[in-house]
């Protein structure tokens, strides 16, 4: 670990500016740095948030009194299906995202995330993304089949216009932008910390986010698959929940809460790592049951993934299965009330600062559990049955994403403000903006309960005067106004006080995690060096942190050749492995981004021939920015004579691409086994579903396509094999060898897929058995192509025995395009004629 002690601070910190920082002017927009990120995830988010309130006070205006027709029926339809999906998709998650990555190497101690431009191409594909779905409000398509585009609600027959295929290819734009993070993060928590920091080691606030990553890892897939089968069947007739075809509309109603239900606790995880951190701060002793909360964290995280169907008791499904989802949606209370009680018992042992962040804690303890209750309401059958369509269930959403989210997305603003600006809130208009928002919040949805237990049903745009709701309506409706005041005051009180808050300074509310040892407003680069951390509270056993690191004490205080440096440290213990070197600005994400978002708008205005041009410009941009990465000298400069203890990641076998590859691949792999469970769910659940009595696709050319790729890994395998035992004189060879297998294997199978009999108009059957193909095929058609790449960097210099980590990071490509060929077979193409020849 390099440290330079005799080099002036001031130098340092100048020579790590122009280093790590952005461009100016309007090529900022080739920013990749983390801090900006996050920044501009904040900030385009709470643009959304606000086009979001907006549209539910116009629904509230249109519901104040009863028999209005301010807005129509099919506005008012567009108008709440926009609120749930702005709220959803454009303002929760991302906010969350880009407060994780603002917030994450600051906590664990490095100067960046471990995929800088991966971070910059989320935030591009969300902004994109977002604007292509309000976009439709603003032409007057908007879609009005609801934020959860129930089928056949939303299919070409009962939809026909524009307005579901902007949700749908909107929300797959946005998607691109979550797993984006989520890779990101699982991978910069576990491979990027500070030296020394291991797991038990690590903020409490990293494990909220970590389990946030993998949960959107998870979670997400599905949704994205199911977005895809809708939409070829809205565009190409193709039928996957068709009825008549043998689809089921169910299927779209598990994929989507297959996704949506683990998304409530994607929501309610890092809310709840922004009050597991503030409450020791603010009590001023370490959090009570640390490794309670981390199993609750865990436990949390597993059990969200079984709750998906208490969204689909009224649909009709089997008592047994109720029974098991009834029991599931009320355990998952148990972790939660482990934080809960952790939280009350840090404070009650400690000697508690009721500051403005506090006050926000507060009211979330207050609504969240309220929220929790009803939940546990929901949970019970009998009770579901009664008021599953009302406003009751309206309440409880809001009290728990609401309550569960916002008012600690509030009281984390106001505690980490300082960073952004350097000047502490303001606790008189601050004060006045929570009680505005406390009181308004609680007068819209706690009287929503009461109408809907009197029986007021949800997503009706009128109702009969005589039914008794007029004077709750209207007093939420108040309520609500009352609320939208409060985020006023709010937002008004973060624009002054850039201008006149009082100067912060270090570490102002006597925190102790490292973030506030970085300056404030914080650096481009964080740490001017990076130290050892062997405590969860470095700040308060360490004061003399700030100083010793601006002052470059620690390891990596020096810039060596221009480059972005940062430690990989152990995934358990901590430990410094390797120096990762990151790539610079770059232009490359806003240009991939920006060529998805033609790719999207050609296919909703039915522009098949520019959408194919514009997928070749996504192909021209993905190689491009694969070939400036690794060792190559745009991605990051490299020297013969560079120190190798700890090496450069890319002279060993274990780099971080390799961690991203193989994360990537997990939430790949859900992808697939959600188009299994789709595969599945018709097979024994569809009414009409009906299979050929000869399976439709030829098999010894599919038998042949698969010998072509099980040789391809073999050839491959080989190469790195021999690359880790010190020779890589046969791996250009090699490569080329697989990737000419690769080609042979992608070849047959684009003749099974034309010469199939295929009818996917028709059957769902051959529906899914045509995804399946091309999924086979892109993947295989993906793997032949980076081999090939690698093959060419081979003979370049880029990748060598002293450069020879890029063959690893490709290696589970292939195993994992292997697996799923060998496993479609099983399940596509062998079992049904197991199943028809008994």
């Amino acid at each position: 670990m390099t440290n330079r002690t005799n080099q002036p601070a001031e130098d340092l910190h100048e020579e790590l500016e122009r280093v790590w920082g952005n461009q100016p002017g309007w090529r900022a927009g080739s920013a990749v740095n983390h801090t900006t990120v996050g920044l501009r995830f904040l900030v385009t988010g709470l643009g959304f948030f606000l086009v979001g309130g907006l549209l539910a006070m116009l629904v509230r205006t249109q519901l104040a009194l009863p028999e209005q027709d301010i807005i129509g029926p099919e506005l008012y339809n567009q108008l709440f299906t926009m609120h749930g999906t702005v709220m959803m998709f454009l303002f929760a998650i991302p906010v969350l995202e880009g407060a994780a990555m603002y917030l994450i190497p600051k906590m664990i101690g490095t100067r960046d995330l471990v995929f800088p431009r991966l971070s910059a191409l989320g935030y591009y594909c969300y902004l994109f993304g977002g604007l292509i779905i309000l976009s439709s409000l603003v032409l007057q398509i908007a879609p009005d089949a609801g934020w959860f585009m129930y089928t056949p609600l939303s299919n070409a027959e009962f939809s026909p216009g524009k307005g579901p295929d902007f949700w749908l290819l909107g929300i797959t734009f946005v998607e691109i932008s979550a797993i984006s993070a989520g890779v990101e993060l699982v991978v910069s928590i576990l491979r990027t910390r500070a030296n020394g920091m291991a797991l038990n080691k690590m903020p409490i606030f990293c494990w909220y986010i970590l389990a946030m990553a993998l949960m959107i890892i998870f979670g997400f897939p599905p949704l994205i698959l199911g977005s895809i089968l809708l939409e070829l069947e809205r565009a190409a007739g193709w039928v996957f929940f068709d009825v008549a075809g043998g689809g089921d509309p169910l299927l779209w109603q598990h994929l989507f809460w297959l996704f949506g239900h683990p998304e409530v606790y994607i929501i309610f995880l890092p809310a709840a790592g922004i009050v597991s951190t503030l409450i020791p701060v603010f009590a001023q002793r370490p959090l009570v049951g640390y490794r309670w909360i981390v199993l609750a964290i865990i436990v949390t995280g597993f059990i969200s993934f079984g709750l998906w169907v208490h969204h689909m008791f009224t649909v009709g499904i089997p008592q047994l299965a109720l029974a098991f989802f009834s029991i599931a949606s009320m355990l998952v209370a148990v972790p939660t009330a482990i934080q809960i009680f952790a939280w009350l018992a840090t404070l009650w042992t400690g000697k508690v600062a009721f500051r403005l962040p506090m006050l926000w804690v507060c009211g979330f303890l207050m609504v969240f559990v309220a929220g929790g209750l009803t939940g546990v309401m929901l949970a019970l059958v009998p009770f579901n049955w009664q008021v599953h369509d009302t406003h009751f269930v309206v309440a409880h959403m809001h009290y728990v994403l609401v309550g569960g989210m916002l008012f600690p997305l509030v009281a984390g603003f106001y505690y980490w403000l300082p960073h952004v600006s350097g000047r502490m809130p303001s606790d008189t208009l601050g004060r006045w903006g929570f009680w505005l928002f406390f009181g308004g919040f609680n007068m819209t949805f706690l009287l929503m309960h009461l109408t809907g237990l009197l029986g007021m049903p949800r997503r009706v745009y009128t109702y009969d005067a005589e039914m008794g709701w007029g004077w709750l309506n209207l007093l939420s409706s108040v309520g609500g106004f009352v609320m939208a005041i409060g985020v006023a005051v709010i937002i008004l009180d973060i624009t002054l006080h850039f201008r006149f808050g009082r100067k912060a300074e270090c570490n102002p509310w006597n925190a102790d995690t490292l973030e506030w040892a970085t300056p404030m407003p914080a650096s481009a680069y964080n740490f001017a060096s990076l130290p050892d951390i062997d405590t969860r509270h470095p700040m308060w056993e360490h004061p003399d942190l700030p100083h010793t690191i601006e002052q470059g004490h620690h390891g990596l205080g020096e810039v060596m050749y221009e480059r972005r440096d940062i430690f990989g440290s152990d995934a358990i213990t901590g430990k410094v492995r390797e120096v990762i070197h990151l790539p610079t600005n770059s232009w490359l994400p806003l240009q991939t981004a920006a060529v998805i978002a033609v790719v999207c708008i050609s296919l909703l205005v039915k522009a098949y021939t520019a959408a194919l041009i514009a997928l070749c410009g996504v192909l021209f941009f993905a190689l491009r920015w694969s070939w400036h990465n690794g060792a190559h000298p745009v991605a990051s400069p490299w020297r013969e004579d560079d120190p190798v203890d700890p090496p450069l990641h890319s002279r060993t076998f274990d780099g971080p691409g390799l961690w991203g590859m193989v994360v990537s691949l997990m939430a790949n792999g859900t992808l697939y086994v959600s188009l299994l469970f789709g595969w599945f769910y018709l097979w024994t659940a569809a009414p009409q579903w009906s299979m050929p009595a000869q399976a439709p696709i030829s098999l010894w050319p599919l038998l042949a396509s698969g010998a072509a790729q099980v040789l391809a890994v073999v050839v491959y395998r080989r190469g790195v094999a021999q690359l880790r035992n010190g020779s890589d004189a046969p791996l250009q060879g090699a490569l080329w060898l697989a990737t000419g297998l690769g080609a042979l294997h992608v070849g047959l199978l684009v003749w099974v897929l034309i010469s199939a009999p295929l009818n996917p108009g028709d059957l769902a059957h051959d529906a899914v058995l045509t995804v399946m193909l091309y999924y086979l095929l892109l993947h295989g058609s993906l793997a032949s192509i980076l081999t090939a790449l690698q093959a060419l960097r081979v003979r370049i210099g880029y990748v060598s025995l002293r450069l020879p980590y890029e063959p690893v990071v490709v290696q589970p490509l292939w195993i994992y395009t292997l697996g799923v060929f060998w496993m479609s077979f099983a399940a596509f193409v062998v079992l049904p004629m197991v199943w028809g020849a008994g």
